[in-house]
């Protein structure tokens, strides 16, 4: 094959997004039958106006027909929408919101009351009770975030009931069954602290008398007058709850014992490894108990921006890095004593569900084989090579290092510019969040540019997960000023190296990391490490998002991030709202967004659309008809991608 040289930015790449659309299904969770060892997993069909749909993994069956939707509205971010439990799945139907129970082969039947403005997820089934499953209950009887109520609920599928079992705290997460149906173990907390802040595990002992399910004994599992989040319970056996805590300041494994009523690490010395990340949405899974005697513990944790799994013996506390070529693994589910299946994703394959065997998970150091059972792209009908891979990049200093991931260009029909002195365009991208972290595995988006000779630079900005609460806590009273410090300085310093073109480098992000970008063209100084921008569903006013609302789950998590309430620093809210610097923009922007977000409403593109506009600046904006937070339909991620493309060539001047 002859290699050809072109201008950066110009290449010819097979990663179009007709490619991406046609053969990319988005995997959104795997489920285990804990009875009959079936996998399944939920899949979303954007080609199906975004509904998601569960699938049994081995046979490719879909359980039901073309009119169901497993999603779950509960926080908008949703989650944990179904369970399988002896052949029996309960699943949340998003366009009614009520629960069904289906078999496989026979249609849905409600088990939920009709007609009433709930949402339902992160649901577990009573081992003994088959008829009772738990599950968070979100009231939207008066949908004003303010007004939203959550409990935690027992639904009687036979009666079609429900049993509230805890309420009063603002939210409510992961009730789990003991194995024996004897307790009940959940996670709460309540405004202004986001579960990874502040939170609480309660412990309840059960017991079910006729129709009422009665709850006494409580444990309340929580660090009083300091910020430590609890959550991610699970129970090692009837009387071991195994949950996750970030006490040492990273989240590690602890038990609680219901017998001794005693609380401690599990680990012999805490690791400097976050287990878990933050819960954005329910029913997260990041470990599974496995072995005849419930003795080993599969874990995934965090590495230099990476996921790792690991063997944990509970008898000899012996912690053992499983080499696998993950990089992203969510989801763990226990499918037999040697056994695991989950959703991962390399550098170099998309997201799969894999399943993960273990020889003789009696042994210290068990051999394991792994093979994928589903693929998000059936295959990969791209050339050799053309996958950019990761490389880990550390910035800021010693004591405040910012990290990132920068992604090369990368297509084998081409070795570099036709033009020996010019440097590759760049994409600084922000994740949202803004608790969240970027990763490693592959994403089609960042490859869609890098195929075509850009450069994209992810940038895990203070405040990003998976490096322990201390680097998340640097953005508290910080958003808006520290993020945007990080991403600048991050692509000046690229530019400084002669790494890329600083006179053509955007950024870009979605949601928080769409406010980091409005908020880094409107910096008066980070604005210039910048030439264009693009903001997914960003937020341009903090004040108008505090006062007149986002959804209930985020309503008060700004007043970390910013410092206070809108009404106790309102100078600082409106200093730091994108759309009262608008003067600042020199750069062309644009705007994407949904008409139906209720997280970042429309009204937040359009204020500094007008803004812009008024004065005369290069904005362009795209309404998404019909999508909420973040673009589910095939057509609208075409456009979104191909619109942001065609902009920054524009921009550019790239292709003429």
């Amino acid at each position: 094959m002859s290699v050809r040289k072109a201008p950066f930015g110009t290449w010819s790449s097979p990663i179009t997004a007709d490619a991406l659309i046609q053969g990319n299904i988005p995997l959104l969770d795997v489920l285990v039958d804990p009875v009959t060892r079936i996998i399944y997993h939920i899949e979303r069909r954007s080609s199906e106006g975004g509904r998601a749909v569960i699938v049994d993994t081995i046979a490719n069956k879909e359980v039901f027909g073309a009119n169901w939707n497993a999603t779950s509205k509960v926080h908008e971010y949703g989650g944990g929408s179904a369970i399988v439990y002896d052949g029996e799945i309960f699943f949340s139907h998003s366009p009614d919101g009520r629960v069904y129970s289906v078999i496989v082969g026979s249609e849905p039947t409600a088990v939920t009351p009709a007609e009433k403005p709930f949402r339902y997820a992160d649901f577990d089934v009573h081992p003994i009770h088959r008829h009772l499953v738990a599950a968070v209950l979100e009231d939207h009887t008066h949908d004003d975030p303010a007004a939203v109520v959550n409990t935690l609920v027992v639904i009687d599928i036979r009666t079609r009931s429900l049993t509230t079992i805890a309420s009063g705290a603002d939210f409510y997460a992961a009730p789990r069954f003991s194995p024996d149906g004897a307790f009940i173990a959940y996670q709460q907390w309540n405004h202004p602290d986001m579960p990874w802040q502040r939170s609480e595990i309660h412990v309840f002992g059960v017991s079910v008398k006729g129709d009422n399910v009665i709850l006494a004994d409580k444990k309340r599992l929580a660090w009083d007058g300091r910020e430590v989040s609890v959550g991610y319970p699970g129970w090692i056996d009837a009387k071991t709850l195994l949950y996750l805590c970030d006490e040492s300041g990273f989240l590690n494994p602890w038990v609680y014992s219901v017998s001794s009523k005693e609380a401690k690490p599990l680990l012999t010395s805490a690791l400097a490894q976050d287990f878990a990340l933050p819960a954005f949405q329910l029913a997260w899974s990041p470990y599974a108990i496995l072995g005849a005697e419930k003795d080993t513990i599969v874990f995934s944790a965090l590495k230099d921006g990476r996921s790792v799994l690991y063997l944990f013996k509970i008898s000899t506390k012996a912690l053992v890095l499983i080499d696998s070529p993950f990089v992203s693994i969510t989801a763990i589910r226990a499918v037999d004593v040697n056994t695991i299946a989950f959703q991962a994703k390399t550098t170099r394959s998309p997201s799969a569900v894999v399943r993960l065997r273990f020889s003789d998970i009696s042994t210290p150091s068990p051999g394991f084989t792994y093979e994928t059972l589903k693929s998000s792209m059936a295959s990969l009908p791209f050339p050799d090579g053309i996958i950019s891979q990761p490389e880990p990049v550390t910035l800021g200093t010693q004591n405040e290092p910012v990290h990132a991931i920068l992604y090369p260009p990368t297509n084998p029909e081409y070795d570099g510019s036709s033009d020996p002195s010019e440097k590759p365009p760049c994409i600084v991208s922000a994740h949202g969040g803004p608790t969240a972290m970027a990763g490693h595995g592959l994403d089609w988006t960042r490859q869609y540019f890098t195929s075509r000779g850009w450069v994209w630079l992810e940038v895990d900005y203070s405040g990003s997960a998976g490096y322990g609460r201390k680097y998340i806590d640097r953005l508290n009273g910080a958003w808006g000023v520290a993020d945007i410090a990080d991403c600048a300085n991050a692509a000046i310093a690229l530019a400084s190296d002669g790494r890329v073109d600083g006179t053509r480098t955007a950024i870009r992000g979605g949601s928080a990391g769409g406010f980091t970008t409005l908020a880094a063209l409107s910096n008066s100084e980070a604005q210039r490490a910048f030439a264009a921008g693009t903001s997914l569903y960003g937020i341009s006013d903090l004040t108008r998002l505090a006062k007149a609302g986002t959804h209930k789950f985020e309503a008060r998590y700004m007043d970390k991030l910013i410092g206070g309430t809108a009404d106790e620093i309102p100078d600082v809210y409106a200093g730091r709202s994108p759309v009262n610097n608008a003067q600042n923009i020199r750069s062309a922007l644009l705007l994407l967004q949904g008409t139906e977000d209720r997280v970042v409403p429309p009204e937040q593109a359009e204020a500094i659309e007008q803004t812009l506009r008024a004065q005369g600046r290069h904005i362009e904006k795209v309404l998404f008809d019909g999508e909420g937070h973040g673009f589910v339909k095939a057509e609208s991620i075409k456009v979104a991608l191909e619109t942001e493309r065609a902009f920054y060539e524009n921009v550019f001047g790239i292709g003429k």
